[in-house]
């Protein structure tokens, strides 16, 4: 007989999750993680970042005292006292998933697996067996040669996540989430920074109204945003690093930079889990899965960053469940990739689910556009967040195919538009939905009505 009945490899956002839904659904489960649980998500990555851009937004803020009737001498903001907060954060939530784990009587083992057969694996020096696993080791930042990481001089998110000190100059090199909030970190603690995108738009995979929007409001609050751009070259100068940038016109230029971000994607984590003895499938650095997680070997599943479907937390955990739930014999709807949610949490945020205008072009989808702009909204103006505007993608039926928002707190603004897309809701149901006033979320009725041809306020 089996040691368990799963074992999850890798405790990130699907790992303990998957984790945890084994063991409420009676499953004897182990977890093996190397590092703390909760993966680079809670540790590393979505959560301390989202601690240090609240930092920011306040920081932002006070520097704009002025324009609220408030002003104060001798103003002084300590990043190193960000970074301490962003810690806290980070043990606080670690602490509430061991805690998950040991309710739902979770084994946690230490160190790295590797397997052995389909159905063994060790960790050091112990030998486990298990009818099922999940991996879900993550992913980690991809490099290129030409910039080196140092840690020191030239970064990676993981560093820059204990930076004490903000850097006088920084170039970030990756125009997609990551470079985007960090960008607004920096800058508003009174960093130079220069964000480098070789693509022509920032995050690339927004509907490029979008992308064009959130890009004229970083170069507004001071960002040098070089889209179309790629790094040729790099030197150092003593302590300083010289990029040699070309954009697409061939026309060159270079920068001097204290340090450098590089946050230009990542690549999965499968070195070391002997995949290749068992003969689990793999592409470039991610492990192959078919929609239901499966990887060709019977009782081996991977999700999450490390099967290179879309590189998201909450897409991790739903496919934990939908795993766990399937090994259990208990009844999982399948995911749909075309309206997960995405969000990015710089300022003004993004988020989106869906359809881009771009893509229902190529695809050549019948389709009108429903828009409602914030600087047309009484909350909006009220808390003096007027940039920004939601964008619906809208079926000829109605149905809302795509969803594109940029504004303030645009991120918790989702969930309707998210749920009235499962539900099959149409445009003019969005309108008929009564929203509290004055409230950020009447721009979705708006923008529904205004598709309809019915909008009041615009």
């Amino acid at each position: 007989m089996a040691d368990f009945d799963l074992i999850v490899i890798g405790a990130g956002p699907g790992g303990y999750v998957a984790a945890i839904r084994g063991g409420q659904l009676g499953l004897k489960t182990a977890v093996v993680e190397k590092d703390e649980v909760g993966g680079i998500c809670l540790n590393w990555g979505c959560i301390p970042s989202k601690s240090l851009l609240k930092n920011a937004e306040i920081v932002h803020i006070m520097n704009d005292a002025q324009k609220w009737g408030i002003s104060f001498d001798n103003f002084n903001a300590d990043y190193s006292k960000a970074i301490d907060r962003s810690r806290q954060v980070v043990k606080k939530l670690t602490g509430g998933v061991n805690s998950l784990l040991k309710k739902n009587k979770v084994t946690v083992i230490k160190g790295e697996a590797s397997f052995q057969d389909s159905q063994t694996i060790t960790v050091g020096s112990e030998t486990y067996t298990s009818s099922n696993f999940i991996i879900a080791t993550g992913a980690r930042a991809r490099t290129v040669p030409s910039l080196p990481i140092d840690g020191e001089a030239i970064i990676t998110s993981r560093e820059a996540l204990e930076l004490t000190t903000v850097p006088k100059r920084i170039a970030i090199v990756g125009g997609g989430a990551t470079g985007v909030e960090f960008a607004y970190i920096y800058n508003a603690y009174g960093a130079q920074v220069t964000l480098i995108e070789m693509l022509p738009n920032i995050l690339p995979n927004e509907d490029h109204d979008i992308s064009q929007e959130l890009k004229k409001s970083l170069t507004k609050q001071g960002i040098t945003v070089a889209t179309d751009t790629k790094v040729s070259g790099m030197s150092s100068k003593g302590k300083l690093k010289v990029l040699e940038l070309v954009t697409g016109q061939n026309d060159k230029t270079s920068i001097e930079v204290d340090k450098v971000l590089v946050a230009i994607g990542v690549q999965g984590n499968i070195e070391g889990l002997n995949l290749e003895s068992i003969g689990v499938n793999t592409d470039r650095t991610y492990i192959t899965v078919d929609d239901d997680m499966k990887t060709g070997i019977d009782g081996i599943f991977a999700i999450g960053d490390v099967t290179g479907k879309m590189l998201l937390a909450h897409v991790a955990q739903a496919q934990a469940i939908l795993v766990v739930e399937n090994i259990a014999s208990v009844e999982s709807p399948p995911l749909d990739y075309n309206v997960m949610p995405k969000a990015v949490y710089a300022n003004p945020q993004v988020a989106s689910f869906g359809i881009t205008e771009q893509k229902a072009k190529e695809e050549q989808i019948e389709y009108h556009v429903g828009r409602f702009p914030f600087a047309a909204s009484g909350k909006a103006i009220a808390l003096g967040e007027t940039e920004g505007f939601i964008k619906l993608i809208i079926s000829e039926h109605g149905e809302i195919l795509g969803a594109h928002l940029i504004g303030h707190e645009v991120t918790e603004l989702l969930g309707e538009l998210s749920l009235a897309n499962l539900l099959e809701g149409t445009t003019e149901e969005t309108g008929w939905l009564v929203h509290s006033h004055p409230s950020i979320s009447e721009v979705i009725k708006e923008a529904a009505l205004q598709a309809e041809g019915k909008a009041i306020h615009i």
